[in-house]
C-alpha cells in the first residue's frame, strides 16, 4: 500500500508563502498534481506534472504563484505557493497516477492515490 502524507500547510495572511510537501512511503510516480478542496466546493485541480510527456500544468488561478516540483530521491513532491489570496483557503491534497500520462490529467478520478489532505488558510 501507498501512503502519501500531506505537510506543510498552515493559516497565513494574504500575499505571505507556504510550500506544502507530499511523500511516498513506498514508491516514486510519474504522473502528479495538487487538487484542492475549500467548504461547499467541489475538488478542484491546481498543479501538475506528467514526466511521461515532460508537461507541467497550472490552473489559471494559480498559474505564476504556484510551483509544483519533485525530489525522487526523497520520493517526494511539492507545491510551492507564493503570493497567496484569501480564496486560496481550502484543503489541499496530493494525488498520484499510476499510469504513464503524456499530459497532466486534471479530473480527479484520474488519479489512483490520495494524500489525506493539509489545511491551508489564508486571511485578507
Amino acid at each position: 500500500q501507498v501512503q502519501r502524507v500531506d505537510s506543510g500547510g498552515g493559516s497565513v495572511q494574504a500575499g505571505d508563502s507556504l510550500k506544502l510537501s507530499c511523500t511516498a512511503s513506498r514508491r516514486t510516480f510519474n504522473t502528479m498534481g495538487w487538487f484542492r478542496q475549500a467548504r461547499g466546493k467541489d475538488r478542484e485541480f491546481v498543479a501538475g506534472f506528467a514526466l511521461g510527456g515532460r508537461k507541467f500544468y497550472y490552473s489559471d488561478s494559480v498559474r505564476g504563484r504556484f510551483t509544483i516540483s519533485s525530489d525522487y530521491t526523497k520520493n517526494t513532491v511539492y507545491l510551492q505557493m507564493n503570493n497567496l489570496k484569501p480564496e486560496d483557503t481550502a484543503v489541499y491534497y496530493c494525488a498520484a497516477d499510476s499510469s504513464f500520462a503524456l499530459e497532466v490529467p486534471t479530473t480527479s478520478s484520474v488519479y489512483d492515490y490520495w494524500g489525506q489532505g493539509a489545511q491551508v488558510t489564508v486571511s485578507s
